[in-house]
């Protein structure tokens, strides 16, 4: 039976991790392939007892998932990240010599780099399946992170080019990712070494978390949060870095003087204090606005009882690689989509399914624009619902890309 360790440089608990990675691990495990998974927990000590590791542990065992965990070190940043790149290479280097894994599967550049690392100095050669998601030094550079052109960025991007060289198969998010990395790909599936490369998108689990939207379900919960009679635009997910804070409050503002109903809700664990003062300069009173953290069960209740989904991103060449897992999430609930042009592959998605606008540049005009657009759609729920399921199903789309990749992979076909 093949097996493979999954490399991730987050803690098991992180939405992201349990909205994202496990349903992944899961649909690989379909092709009974014994799948081990190593995070790394923030502040461990006091976030995790003993039992509660245990537990977690026994739990996703159940499900033949074997979870191992180190500490994740976040101070100072540099000096931190190099050590739990050391103690990660030698834990997987020792997960080698023990278990002989025959795919060690990065998720971004830092469990690769730590992947590839672990395999130079092992005797036993796992295949490196170097899951790439976004262009990580670009990102980091223009959330603001990284100087452009500066020493961190340049050594990440010559770490790049090396995993580029040593990894035996690819996973990136979007077309236009693979037009930029692997263009010679698009036809054949292959790059020009003859790896393979999949796109596989973020994915939405429709049977668990994303079930059937029923009016029901929509009435409870604007009853149950105050919101009957409200025009509900949401934000799901994080502000600042390379999100449109600015611009998303200067999209309500707009919406709010179209229509006074107009009720913003931020679905975001981000800190309050981002939005608060932007929606108050603009008018905005409590009784307007919802912003919080919910809990990944939740969320479809939320976005079921709003009407408009934002995704306002910084565009450029790092985005280009971006597959927002909000968008998805929006679709499953029946919202139509918003958002500016210029990232991942969100511009052909909403023109070629008319499930929403795109915003051109990020002025009034353009707002309104997108406003008329959307509501010009007319009662479009049921169709956002059917591309959800056929672009993004987490069984049909995002299970069955990982199985055929790991397939060829081990095959070497």
């Amino acid at each position: 039976m093949a097996s493979t360790l999954y490399i991730c440089y987050f803690g098991l608990r992180e939405p992201l991790v349990q909205t994202q990675v496990l349903p992944y691990l899961r649909e690989i495990r379909k092709d009974g392939i014994d799948v081990s998974i190593l995070t790394f927990e923030p502040h461990i000590r006091s976030t995790w007892s003993p039992e509660q590791i245990a537990e977690e542990r026994a739990a996703l065992a159940t499900e033949g998932i074997d979870w191992h965990c180190l500490v994740y070190h976040k101070w100072p940043s540099v000096p931190a990240t190099v050590y739990d790149i050391f103690r990660g290479t030698l834990f997987i280097r020792n997960f080698i010599a023990k278990n002989q894994p025959d795919v060690l599967h990065g998720r971004v550049h830092l469990p690769t780099l730590m992947g590839a690392i672990a395999r130079k100095l092992s005797r036993h050669k796992p295949k490196l399946l170097f899951d790439i998601r976004g262009f990580f030094p670009e990102e980091y550079t223009d959330a603001g992170i990284w100087p452009e052109g500066g020493w961190l960025y340049r050594a990440v991007k010559r770490i790049e080019r090396w995993l580029m060289s040593e990894s035996d198969g690819f996973v990136v998010l979007t077309e236009n990712a693979r037009n930029i990395l692997f263009p010679e790909s698009t036809k054949s599936g292959y790059d020009d070494l003859g790896r393979p490369v999949e796109v596989i998108p973020c994915c939405v689990d429709f049977g668990t978390r994303f079930k059937e939207n029923t009016v029901e379900l929509r009435s409870s919960v604007r009853t149950e949060i105050g919101i009957d009679d409200r025009f509900v635009i949401v934000h799901l997910g994080a502000l600042g870095g390379l999100y449109r804070t600015n611009e998303i409050a200067d999209f309500l503002a707009v919406a709010r003087k179209t229509n006074p109903r107009t009720f913003a809700m931020f679905l975001t664990q981000t800190d309050p204090t981002r939005i608060l003062p932007l929606l108050k300069e603009r008018g905005f009173d409590e009784s307007d606005y919802f912003v919080g953290r919910v809990a990944p069960a939740d969320i479809q209740s939320y976005l079921n009882a709003s009407d408009i989904g934002l995704s306002f991103v910084k565009a450029g060449y790092a985005t280009a690689s971006r597959s927002p897992t909000k968008i998805p999430e929006y679709l499953a609930c029946g919202l139509p989509v918003i958002a500016n042009r210029g990232v991942g592959d969100v511009d052909d998605l909403i023109s070629r399914n008319r499930v929403g606008a795109l915003i051109d540049h990020f002025s009034d005009t353009s707002y309104l624009k997108a406003l008329d657009m959307v509501d010009a759609l007319g009662d479009v729920r049921g169709r956002c619902r059917e591309t959800a399921e056929r672009e993004f199903s987490l069984t049909s789309v995002g299970g069955v890309k990982y199985r055929a990749l790991y397939h060829r992979l081990l095959r070497g076909e």
